[in-house]
């Protein structure tokens, strides 16, 4: 018999009774609310969006997440099929009727996504990096359906100003990020997922609140970063092959205002420039940055855009499919006045850091 929406949604809470306190956050002019039958959960989730929590209020979008053993519903997943460049299997789902069912096969968490209900099931405070991730879904479901698009991103801001950094998964955008956060007028908007929207001739940039999460060979080498090891992991990590640390996947999350200090977090800004990282680690060319057309760099482009995934839900109820290409012409319309450049050459992050904020930023020592 197929599952219903209803069905699933009883399965995956089971007994649960949840508590009588609850998360909320406000996300621009979006609020969310989490609830848990674990108090340590929501403590957990509260330290980590510590600078978008708000008080009690009727909220825009509403999410249970269930501490329980991972769930057995006794029904067939599919594979989600990964996008270009990424390997191994990662998220699996089943179609219902106006929902979907995700599950993590890694951890046996299991998430049921609709218009109604939105929970997460299984061992959350172990895995909650993937409530963390549910959480951030549904901002990014709510954003997307207002006309947001999304970019594979990070973002940071000065007066108002953002630069958008792009670049293949472990490129070296978050390590070229938080070294130019050591400089006191920029500020965080947000590490993977870059939204834009052009509007009345100006190009918005709204991050989400998702903490830099790096590897150890972005935190050896910068010095604001070391608190986040021992000193006797750091040397054990500075010990290894360079080429070894460079793709060691260990990660670490980055509390910006803890690290940096208050005020260094943005919501939005106006997006000036998007910097696509096209180097090569190794190569004995020197560093250069050159003023790009996307339309003409159809490669550079890709590396730019990012599927929404399997959470994804339109505004009439229908889900993403793996299947679904996305629109190049979207995106070149959307970024059709922004200032597109090409870092290319050898990885030379001191070099292209001081460039950054000389030239695309124009902070000045």
């Amino acid at each position: 018999m197929t599952m219903t929406a209803a069905a699933a949604a009883t399965a995956l809470r089971g007994d649960a009774v949840l508590t009588s306190t609850a998360l909320h956050l406000g996300l621009g002019n979006c609020s969310l609310r989490l609830r848990s039958n674990s108090t340590a959960l929501i403590d957990s989730l509260r330290d980590y969006f510590d600078h978008v929590v708000i008080g009690p209020c009727d909220p825009d979008i509403d999410i249970v997440a269930v501490e329980r053993d991972p769930p057995e519903l006794g029904v067939d997943f599919a594979d989600w099929q990964r996008e270009p460049g990424k390997t191994g299997r990662k998220d699996s789902y089943l179609d219902l009727d106006g929902a979907r069912l995700v599950r993590k096969l890694r951890t046996g968490m299991v998430f049921l996504q609709s218009m109604d209900e939105r929970i997460a099931a299984g061992p959350c405070l172990r895995y909650d990096n993937q409530v963390i991730n549910f959480i951030n879904a549904q901002y990014m479901n709510w954003l997307q359906n207002r006309g947001w698009l999304i970019c594979h991103a990070s973002g940071l801001v000065r007066d108002g100003h953002c630069l958008a950094i792009a670049g293949l998964s472990g490129g070296g955008k978050s390590t070229l990020m938080l070294r130019m956060m050591d400089h006191p007028g920029v500020s965080y908007l947000t590490n993977d997922r870059l939204f834009i929207r052009r509007r009345d001739g100006c190009t918005e940039a709204v991050g989400i609140p998702k903490l830099p999460r790096i590897n150890p060979g972005t935190i050896v080498h910068n010095p604001a970063l070391h608190g986040l090891l021992t000193a006797q992991q750091r040397a054990a990590f500075l010990a290894m092959p360079p080429a070894q640390l460079w793709t060691l996947e260990d990660k670490y999350d980055v509390h910006v205002e803890r690290v940096y200090g208050p005020g260094r977090i943005s919501a939005r800004a106006s997006l000036s420039a998007f910097l696509v990282l096209n180097w090569e680690r190794g190569s004995d060319q020197p560093l250069r940055v050159e003023r790009v057309d996307l339309a003409e760099r159809p490669e550079l482009l890709a590396a730019m855009m990012k599927s929404p995934g399997p959470f994804y839900q339109f505004a009439d109820g229908r889900f993403f499919d793996d299947r679904m290409t996305l629109d190049q012409a979207t995106y070149l319309q959307n970024l059709d006045a922004i200032d597109i450049f090409e870092a290319s050459g050898g990885v030379d992050f001191e070099a292209l850091s001081q460039h950054c904020l000389d030239e695309l930023l124009r902070v000045k020592a």
